[in-house]
């Protein structure tokens, strides 16, 4: 084998060595930025579950509120109702009572 030849193969597996360091790099490189990029995504998905979350109890928070100021509507309409027939019995009760005593 000619010196010649020897160093052709030396250069071509100096090469290769640091072709392969190169690819190495770029693949721990790559890693790193899927990992950061997931890491991105994942704080993202978050953040917008939490957003949501948060909606969900406003509007469900809503709802309750509207159901209790319609309660409560339903049941002054029903107090003022009893309250009414109530003073309507008044009369009636004090001519009931009136009587029985003048009766007695």
């Amino acid at each position: 084998m000619t010196m010649e030849a020897i160093e052709q193969i030396t250069e071509l597996e100096n090469r290769s060595r640091a072709e392969k360091a190169d690819a190495e790099a770029r693949v721990k490189q790559a890693l790193s930025e899927a990992e950061r990029e997931g890491q991105a995504q994942l704080q993202k998905a978050r953040h917008e579950a939490s957003d949501h979350g948060k909606e969900l109890l406003r509007q469900a928070e809503e709802r309750a509120a509207k159901a209790a100021e319609e309660i409560a509507k339903r049941a002054e309409a029903e107090s003022d109702a009893l309250r009414k027939a109530a003073r309507g019995r008044l009369d009636e009760a004090a001519e009931m009572i009136v009587g029985r005593v003048v009766n007695s």
